[in-house]
């Protein structure tokens, strides 16, 4: 062999000292600096020599799990049996059938998200077949199942007897388990024989399998089945070989995802803060996650000095708030200082009270620094954010008078209280002086926030054209790359800020640059060679924000490359950029208008004088987004336009979350009306669009 490898999990287990059993060397433990003992047989040798080997999954899940449990218990003063959950929970079920999978455990991609919203599973078994089947293999059998499930395809069994054993799968073979029972129920296998038929599948080896088909085809034909379709059924089985899955497995890894699922369902706010917690040096992990908690409507607040502990918690208000572990160069032992003497004596009143009373050798003035950056002290009213960081009329920085100011405070205090005349000379320490400032543009302020605690939180550097991007753009930066793939042309319009910029020399000599463009759902690199580079080098900047359009297209289509292609050959792909503007010279260009549509059952005096008053406090001349509203009459199936002299109105993130909510107040009263569907049908739900 060329190189060695260490098994993730396996443990090697013997009866004696196993340098009876087996040559053995050392390792590096993954991730640290310490040796390990590892044999060196390989580990389907170590069997036949008497060893046993045992996988022990060491899963982050566990620990999201006792983390959400603590939160609950910290919040809302419940004890959870997490291990006696009911396991037909409603509520639980419907998360899985609505895909709302993320930090579930092994049920959160986007392809098993898809696969939950069709399958709409309703029993536990459901989840353990599709965690089975969700890999490599399997997969070209998710649809079927789906079908037979939903009565969509007749559910149909080679031998009539089968179905004992693969009804809950709807026919289909799902777990090595199925394999040994039919092998031992058509064939008479022994137990010991299945159990090989399982192993041998299990670890694809095809020598063993080829042995044990001969017998399971006379001793299926002694039993009175067809030669022939014994033969199918070992051919579907060989197929099966490549990606058999054991059922007990998949029953556990179900549980565990049942169990995360169950916390999210009933006590979000505590589950996305465990895992939070348990992620938060995994930048990209926090920023999934706090993308979750947007879309679940839980409000993540920063860090604060008076109510954030280590870890993330969530507050008596069912707020996540952030802790103060996440915050780049603040330690443990910080954190807990600082957390030890809020506890024992009160909330800090400013930050003069923080710094006489913390433990400034634990606190330093980094830590604090630090603190400072993400927003940690925007509690205290007397000071804002930028103040820490400017400097007095002496030209020393506010931040070390302040410490400087602590370690005296402390000190003097010390010397007092072992005093025997304590009070009577003490000389009261003046207060640092701390100067106004102008404050930071919002884009540094958003900057610094994101270097200490990783994420924007505060507000967003989008936020000015965050109605243009949503509304004046087609595609969102989150999927470039799977558009890419996709093999399909297609044009795009994508915006957002410029996060990072590169320009450089080909190996060939050529300029060439690529700049990563950020919006809200995430980030995408785009390189710009040649003319591209030539026309739009000028847009490579940090900070720029920027509105491009162009097309995917096969890669050559200019000059003709794709009629080189073979015809089975997978098509390459590129991004071929048409224009790229500044956001904010075509941002007002991007929305044009607003319609609000409606038929006329709906129109009732209630909804005119609500639709009014909503619409009337964005209305103006200098509007620029023209509003329509019409109507439909079912009776006669036409469409009316009204007039309004509310001709333009200003979109804004509070118009639209009225406009939202006045859809959901419509359509909730009219299903709680019992219309009948014929009269359902006549009656509009509120609806508005934005072109």
């Amino acid at each position: 062999i060329r190189q060695t490898g260490v098994h993730a999990c396996g443990v090697i287990i013997g009866a004696d000292d196993l340098k009876k059993f087996a040559p053995l060397s050392t390792a590096k433990e993954k991730g640290t600096d310490n040796d390990m003992l590892v044999t060196q047989y390989e580990g389907k040798f170590v069997e036949s020599i008497g060893l046993i080997k045992m996988d022990f999954l060491g899963l982050k899940t566990l620990s999201i799990i006792k983390e959400a449990l603590e939160n609950i218990r910290h919040s809302k003063g419940i004890d959870i049996d997490i291990d006696n959950i009911p396991i037909d929970d409603p509520e639980t079920y419907r998360l899985y059938s609505e895909g709302k999978t993320i930090g579930t455990f092994q049920f959160e991609s986007p392809g098993m998200q898809k696969y939950l919203k069709e399958l709409q599973p309703s029993t536990f078994e459901d989840l353990i077949a599709m965690n089975a089947l969700y890999r490599p293999g399997p997969m070209d059998y998710i649809p079927q199942f789906i079908a037979r499930k939903h009565g969509r395809e007749p559910i149909k069994y080679d031998i009539d007897c089968m179905e004992a054993y693969l009804k809950d799968t709807y026919g289909i073979t799902v777990y090595q388990e199925q394999v040994m029972l039919l092998s031992r129920l058509l064939a008479n296998f022994t137990r010991g024989e299945s159990d090989s038929l399982r192993k041998a599948m299990g670890k694809k080896l095809r020598d063993k399998l080829d042995q044990m088909k001969p017998k399971f085809i006379s001793q299926g034909k002694e039993n009175g089945h067809d030669p022939k379709v014994l033969d199918k059924i070992w051919s579907d089985w060989e197929k099966f070989a490549s990606y058999a899955f054991n059922k007990s497995h998949a029953t556990c890894y179900s549980w565990v995802s049942y169990q995360t699922a169950y916390l999210k369902a009933h006590y979000p706010a505590e589950f996305m803060a465990a895992n939070l917690t348990c992620n938060r040096d995994n930048i990209s992990e926090v920023q999934k996650f706090m993308k979750e908690c947007k879309e679940m409507d839980l409000n993540v607040k920063g860090p604060d000095i008076n109510e954030s502990e280590l870890n993330f918690t969530v507050n008596q208000a069912g707020e996540l708030r952030f802790g103060l572990g996440g915050v780049k160069g603040v330690g443990q032992g910080a954190v807990e200082a600082i957390v030890h003497e809020r506890n024992r004596n009160g909330m800090y009143k400013d930050i003069f009270d923080f710094v006489e009373r913390v433990n400034l050798n634990a606190c330093n003035k980094k830590t604090i620094e630090s603190l400072a950056y993400a927003g940690a002290f925007d509690c205290f009213d007397n000071i804002i954010r930028e103040q820490y960081f400017t400097t007095n009329s002496k030209g020393d920085s506010v931040l070390d008078t302040l410490v400087r100011y602590g370690v005296r405070y402390q000190n003097d205090k010390m010397v007092a209280t072992h005093s025997l005349f304590e009070g009577e000379n003490a000389i009261e320490i003046p207060k640092p002086e701390i100067p106004k400032c102008e404050a930071w543009y919002p884009m540094h302020k958003l900057n610094k926030e994101k270097e200490y605690i990783g994420i924007y939180l505060s507000a967003h550097p989008l936020d000015p054209y965050k109605i243009a991007i949503q509304y004046g753009c087609n595609t969102k930066l989150a999927d470039m790359e799977n558009l890419l793939l996709k093999e399909e042309e297609t044009s795009f319009t994508i915006g957002g800020i410029v996060t990072e910029s590169y320009k450089g020399i080909s190996s060939k000599g050529n300029p060439y640059g690529k700049m990563t463009l950020m919006d809200y759902s995430g980030s995408f690199e785009i390189p710009l060679f040649g003319k591209n580079f030539t026309t739009y080098s000028n847009f490579i900047q940090d900070n720029l924000y920027l509105l491009i359009k162009g097309r995917i297209q096969e890669y050559g289509s200019d000059w003709k490359f794709k009629s080189k292609q073979k015809p089975d050959e997978k098509k390459r792909m590129e991004l071929k950029i048409t224009s790229i503007e500044l956001l904010n010279d075509v941002a007002d260009n991007l929305v044009h208008s607003l319609t609000i549509s409606l038929q006329l059952g709906a129109l009732d005096k209630t909804l005119t004088e609500e639709l009014i008053a909503i619409i009337s406090e964005s209305s103006g001349k200098d509007r620029k987004t023209e509003l329509h509203l019409s109507v439909h009459d079912p009776e006669t199936n036409s469409n009316m336009v009204l007039k309004s002299k509310y001709t333009y109105i200003e979109l804004t993130d509070e118009l639209l979350k009225k406009l939202e909510e006045l859809q959901t107040e419509s359509e909730q009263f009219y299903d709680e009306e019992n219309y009948s569907p014929e009269e359902s049908a006549k009656v509009e739900r509120f609806q508005f669009k934005i072109n």
